[in-house]
């Protein structure tokens, strides 16, 4: 484990040595992918006819935009919610946008650096997050619950339990 400074986190310092092992940057600072930066013979395809490239990148934009919308609005469902959906949102614009691909790379990077110091953690504490993990989709569910009231599909031994929980109706 690493030594302590004064106002530095651990999972910072880790993550800014992680970035400063790999290049800075992958991109060339323009706005939209050039036709070189492009890996499939299709889209390269769609690059050679200006109408279909500018059809083209309003609809990746669109699915993008929509996919990231989506995120916060499926966010209060049980489970990873959102997250998934952002991603694959910004993954959508990263496949044609610079500015959406350099912010993919840097969630990447900040998420392999998360990895790697959690992996390194001790037995106990991760134990522990697991636990505080387990007990907030628990939390959620009850909450969940405590809004839209108890789902009917549940077998009758479930619900008769779940009314007598504090705020379920």
């Amino acid at each position: 484990m690493g030594v302590r400074q004064p106002g530095c986190c651990l999972v910072a310092r880790y993550a800014g040595s992680v970035a400063e092992k790999q290049s800075p940057d992958r991109t060339d600072h323009n706005i939209t992918l050039d036709a070189a930066d492009d890996r499939w013979e299709w889209r390269r395809r769609i690059r050679e006819n200006p109408k279909k490239l500018l059809f083209y990148r309003i609809g990746v934009g669109v699915l993008g935009g929509i996919l990231i919308i989506a995120a916060p609005l499926t966010g209060w469902l049980p489970g990873p919610g959102g997250i998934p959906l952002f991603i694959a949102g910004l993954a959508v614009l990263a496949s044609e946008f610079e500015w959406a691909q350099r912010l993919l790379y840097r969630v990447k990077d900040w998420v392999k650096a998360l990895t790697a110091w959690t992996g390194k953690q001790p037995a106990w504490l991760k134990a522990l997050g697991t636990l505080a993990l387990f007990l907030c989709v628990l939390v959620a569910i009850w909450l969940y619950m405590a809004v839209l009231g108890v789902p009917g599909w549940l077998p009758d031994s479930w619900e008769s339990f779940l009314y007598k929980l504090p705020l379920l109706p």
